[in-house]
């Protein structure tokens, strides 16, 4: 997608996806949840091409920080507005998504035109981070072979964390009983979390060395992985609060989540000198990612349509989780044995320039 086209193509996503709200709150039940396949549609590509305009700076850890870190942010805030339109203002529960989508319209349509104002980066900036080019069907077949074995294992790991992801936030109300504490106590805790990782993911993109930044990820991810792993574990002896649940939870999720979303990518392309942009990895994982979540969703409802849900999603973390961790290790030796090929490949050209000298 060309620059030009970004802001066209966010304007028709926003609207089709706020169209696709008022229809779910207009169509009769059963038939209106199509309506919600049209806004899944029409937003899935949407964080890829609002990425494309940081990326390929020397402040584009910062800024991606900020932007990725309002995911985890504005999911306790929808939840939170979500309950106190239903519960204090009586806003029905078919109405309330196209409420709050209509403030995120005009938030979304002025983030584009601001964003399509930035200036193009500079000559430091891709000296520093690669030229960002869009990339055809050959040039990602190219590179996805280039790399295969590592984005096998990053694929795979995202899909997994993505289906933890979002079991944890479609069915919070259903795995921790909500109503024993305010609506607004959700977006506190998803407030905190958020300020955290900000100042984690700030730190990381102090460091200008991009494979020193991939390896610090890689660790954070398998620490954030290994909390869920072992909360779910000892789920019965800790004996954890909702609130202090809910807070670990999110953390880990998010620290796992919101790198590939924000820093993995960005400082891939610029560690390895790739011809392309991070749109081509973001989208891919977001598409492996909620594929994934879909099929859970089909067979929950297809086979276990009745579930106790703290146990399965206990299960499912300790599952998904430990495997995460071993894709992550899978990923450091990968870079690991590709520092040395690199290293050894290099010694002969400077005997070489030695010995010529």
């Amino acid at each position: 997608m060309r620059r030009e086209d970004r802001v066209r193509f966010i304007i028709a996503s926003v609207s089709v996806a706020e169209l696709s709200l008022l229809a779910f709150a207009l169509l009769p039940v059963p038939y209106n949840v199509c309506a919600l396949f049209f806004n899944g549609l029409s937003l899935g590509c949407m964080w890829g091409v609002i990425f494309s305009f940081i990326e390929g700076r020397r402040l584009t850890g910062i800024l991606a920080s900020i932007m990725g870190i309002s995911i985890a942010f504005s999911s306790g805030l929808a939840k939170s507005l979500g309950l106190f339109l239903m519960n204090d203002l009586g806003v029905g529960c078919f109405w309330m998504p196209a409420v709050i989508g209509g403030f995120a319209f005009v938030l979304i349509i002025l983030l584009a035109f601001i964003l399509n104002a930035l200036p193009a980066p500079s000559e430091e900036d891709i000296r520093s981070c690669t030229k960002r080019v869009p990339m055809d069907a050959r040039q990602r077949k190219a590179i996805f072979f280039r790399f295969a074995p590592l984005l096998l294992m990053l694929f795979v790991a995202n899909l997994f964390i993505t289906i933890i992801r979002d079991v944890k936030e479609d069915f919070l109300v259903n795995i921790v009983d909500t109503s024993q504490f305010s609506a607004w106590a959700i977006s506190g805790i998803d407030g905190m979390v958020t300020l955290i990782i900000l100042a984690l993911f700030i730190l990381v993109s102090m460091i200008r060395d991009h494979q020193r930044v991939l390896y610090t990820l890689l660790w954070m991810v398998i620490g954030g992985t290994f909390l869920l792993v072992g909360i779910s574990y000892y789920y019965e002896q800790l004996n954890l609060s909702p609130l202090v649940w809910m807070f670990l939870q999110s953390l880990g999720v998010y620290i796992a989540f919101l790198s590939f979303q924000t820093l993995f990518f960005e400082r891939f392309v610029a560690c390895f000198n790739i011809k392309g942009n991070v749109g081509f990895f973001i989208v891919s994982i977001d598409f492996i990612g909620y594929l994934g979540t879909v099929g859970v969703l089909v067979f929950k409802e297809a086979f276990v349509a009745h579930l106790n849900w703290i146990e399965f999603y206990n299960t499912m973390v300790l599952t998904l989780g430990t495997a995460c961790c071993f894709l992550f290790m899978g990923c450091i030796l990968y870079f690991m044995h590709r520092s040395r090929v690199v290293r050894k490949e290099e010694i002969p050209s400077v005997t070489t320039a030695l010995s010529l000298n």
